[in-house]
């Protein structure tokens, strides 16, 4: 099992580059399903997720071919399997997004159950109810979820009762071969939702108010083929402003969307950190100043996005200051904080509160990664603390981030990956 060896205290000076984001490329791999023409992706990150959907789809019947820059190209000609055991999808929180477009396309799923991080229940009901009103029969057995529609989907209006990015996914891209008209209320309203509708209209879906609170679908008899490029990777890109910004380096991030990562910056302006934006694509962090206390509390999109808390966290580590960081969309998203605790951070939790106790001086120990943020987090920690800090179980960090080990080291980090 891989592990990261870091030397803390260097801070961190030069330019990196963002990666296509992992949590749109895996919907857009999924929607790949919908056609039997061929759908060619760019900017597809090289990721562990992304690499377990690759196979989920080969076992489905699917053709997958990809180069080394970054492009796949999915042939979905004939479904065989319309299925997603365990044994495939069991590291991967989102295998529910192959749902909807099996079900729409070939009337039946079998979905195992999402696995992936500990850190908290995803809301699989609000994926069945959904399918349930757009006319699919689900049942429940073993630890798979059912799915049968042989007569098709029938468009309807589904009302979220809290908001869900894959429910919403998932839902929109079933409803694009539905017949009638489907509308999503309280609809996710992440740039990745935003991105998989264009997606889905290139193949000749009908789809309007992506990006807005209410998703209308009118249904398509079939789709075709498309070519679409993915957008930046938002959570990356915020991960290596704050390791800018908590080693007290200087970093520019390229190839970003400034406005995806608007609520970040604001929170980092705030603490003190100088934020530039010198032209399309590119955002600097200086964080040469005195870092100080800011409260945050995760929200939907366009609030502060839960994906990157353990990341902030770990920057109030270090300010001036008592900092409350408030979890509200996952139940059990602070197990990194113990292992913060054990290089000496000073957090106490109370709830979906972290409560942080700032300006104390982080020492290198070997820590344990428990999900995919947690471990950037214990990352960023070891950047800035004194001595060797070893990170076990980093294969959770490679779900979702290409190479940050390689990343990091081009801007002055001394981190090495050791089997």
């Amino acid at each position: 099992m891989d592990k990261f060896v870091i030397e803390g205290g260097t801070p961190l000076v030069g330019e990196i580059p963002t990666s296509g984001s992992k949590n749109a490329a895996l919907p857009a791999l999924a929607a790949c399903l919908l056609t039997e023409k061929p759908v060619i992706l760019h900017r597809v990150p090289r990721v562990r997720d992304i690499r377990t959907m690759e196979r989920l789809l080969t076992f489905i019947g699917a053709r997958v071919e990809k180069d080394n820059g970054g492009c796949t190209a999915v042939t979905a000609g004939v479904l065989e399997n319309p299925e997603a055991p365990y044994d495939l999808v069991k590291t991967m929180r989102a295998s529910s997004l192959v749902m909807g477009p099996l079900v729409a396309r070939t009337g039946r799923a079998r979905v195992s159950m999402p696995g992936g991080c500990a850190i908290g229940a995803r809301p699989i009901n609000l994926h069945v109810q959904a399918l349930e009103k757009l006319g699919a029969r689900l049942t429940q057995t073993h630890g798979y979820l059912e799915a049968e529609a042989p007569d098709g989907l029938q468009g309807a209006t589904i009302r979220f009762d809290r908001v869900t990015v894959t429910g919403t996914e998932d839902v929109m891209m079933a409803a694009v071969l539905a017949r009638g008209e489907t509308v999503i209320e309280n609809a996710a309203r992440e740039p990745e939702v935003s991105d998989l509708a264009e997606l889905l209209v290139k193949m000749g879906a009908r789809i309007q108010g992506a990006g807005t609170s209410t998703i209308t679908i009118e249904g398509v008899q079939s789709l075709g083929g498309a070519e679409h490029t993915i957008i930046p990777d938002r959570i990356e890109a915020g991960t290596f402003l704050i390791a800018g910004a908590i080693t007290g380096g200087r970093v520019k991030v390229t190839g970003c969307i400034k406005e995806h990562l608007d609520a970040l910056l604001d929170k980092l302006t705030a603490a003190g950190a100088v934020i530039t934006h010198p032209a399309e694509g590119i955002l600097e962090v200086d964080g040469r100043g005195t870092i100080r206390s800011q409260d945050v509390t995760t929200t939907e999109y366009p609030g502060f996005a839960t994906d990157l808390q353990a990341q902030y966290l770990a920057l109030m580590t270090q300010a001036d200051g008592i900092s409350f960081v408030t979890e509200t969309i996952f139940e059990n998203r602070f197990m990194h904080v113990p292992e913060l605790g054990r290089m000496g951070a000073n957090i106490r939790i109370e709830g979906r509160q972290a409560i942080v106790a700032g300006a104390r001086e982080l020492t290198g120990t070997t820590v344990m990664a428990s999900d995919l943020r947690a471990s950037a987090s214990l990352v960023l920690a070891g950047l800035v603390a004194s001595g060797e800090t070893v990170i076990d179980r980093v294969y959770h960090i490679d779900r979702g981030y290409e190479r940050i080990e390689e990343k990091l080291s081009r801007v002055g980090a001394r981190i090495r990956r050791v089997e």
